[in-house]
């Protein structure tokens, strides 16, 4: 049996793919592992959903937050995985933080190990990367690619970047889609809010930060006239205080606190439409396919998205929902009152094709036979 060593730099309690990907390779017969970084109040050794978890307990921890330090940090951690975890065949490398880990333990401690790196976005090319940072992210995975026996990656459009940059195969296309889960309605945003039901139910659902047009959906829905469209806006982040505010200013707009992955999209399955505007702020949202927008279509409501050209593809291509023309308040203003306008009937039958054709069963079968021919 093949011993697989996951390796995440967070301390994974909410890493939903990271979690799908080792529950199907465990049920595929692989032994797995997931090494995380420890956090206070969370057990060093776990096991979630049955999979294994060892979150390092780094006695520098406590230092610094000074980039410099930050290396030392870095090396303690690829010390332990090197000292505790030196026996896995594969390791797989979530994001490109964690793949001059798995590059060092093959080139210079287990030479026939299996490197397979995971680039759950365009690495380089993220939202607020700049300057030397980038530099610095652009360095690293140059450096070290050439280490991935695969690559893997979550939209057609970055695999044929990484394609083009280096002297690689084109990665595997794994996107990060939620099992599939017959449609089932619910209705807890009414019941908590006291909605009425006459109402339309747009919910934003994910990090509430910068880049992703939060802004802008607030400002439209304050500004909206339509008496019959509300806005529930649901998840963490810097801009939650911003959302919260907002809810307690206008009786069209509600907040709700993010609920565990489990239960997510009972909630999800609570609203009428789905919204997702990520701004063109980087290549990395450009050519995103978010798990955002395949849990809106699993829970089987259409989707609002800004014009970027995976997401705009995807939802043209498939007849389930609008693009924006422009990312601002009046953009959203203008994509709901088009939203509303779409036809039910065909809107549930492209949703129903789309997320039989787009969910994790799938997925998964592309990850298993890119880790069959790890040794064709």
């Amino acid at each position: 049996m093949k011993k697989v060593i996951s390796l995440v730099l967070n301390s994974f309690e909410n890493d939903a793919r990271v979690l799908k990907e080792n529950v199907s390779l465990q049920q595929a017969g692989y032994a797995v592992e997931v090494v995380a970084l420890h956090e206070a109040g969370l057990p060093e050794r776990d096991e979630v959903h049955g999979v294994p978890v060892h979150r390092i307990k780094l006695r520098t921890k406590g230092w610094s937050k000074h980039r410099v330090v930050q290396l030392f940090k870095y090396l303690e951690f690829l010390y332990r995985v090197i000292r505790e975890h030196g026996d896995g065949d594969i390791y797989h490398c979530n994001d490109l933080g964690t793949l001059p880990v798995g590059a060092v333990v093959k080139m210079l401690f287990k030479r026939d190990a299996k490197v397979v790196y995971d680039a759950h976005e365009y690495e380089t090319e993220r939202h607020n990367f700049k300057g030397a940072l980038k530099k610095m992210a652009k360095l690293t995975e140059k450096l070290f690619i050439g280490a991935a026996d695969r690559i893997l990656t979550v939209s057609d459009s970055i695999a044929n970047e990484y394609a083009r940059m280096y002297p690689v195969e084109k990665p595997a296309l794994v996107l990060n889609c939620p099992p599939y889960q017959a449609e089932e309605r619910h209705d807890i945003f009414r019941n908590t809010f006291g909605i009425d039901k006459g109402k339309k139910i747009f919910l934003y659902q994910g990090g509430l930060s910068s880049g992703r047009g939060v802004e802008h959906i607030i400002e439209a829905f304050k500004r909206t006239e339509d008496k019959n469209s509300v806005l529930v806006m649901m998840g963490y982040g810097p801009l939650a205080k911003a959302a919260a505010e907002a809810a307690d200013q206008y009786a069209n707009i509600y907040y709700h606190e993010a609920v565990k992955p489990e239960v997510l999209l009972t909630y999800t399955s609570s609203a009428d439409f789905g919204l997702l505007f990520y701004e063109n702020t980087c290549l990395n949202h450009y050519y995103c396919s978010p798990n955002k927008l395949f849990e809106y279509t699993m829970a089987g409501i259409p989707v609002i998205v800004s014009d970027l050209y995976e997401m705009h593809r995807l939802v043209t291509n498939n007849g389930i929902g609008v693009v924006a023309e422009e990312n601002s308040a009046e953009g959203v203003l203008d994509a709901v009152r088009r939203a509303e306008s779409l036809d039910p009937k065909t809107l549930k039958e492209n949703l129903h094709r789309f997320k039989k054709r787009y969910n994790w069963e799938n997925q998964e079968e592309v990850l298993l036979d890119v880790y069959r021919g790890l040794y064709a």
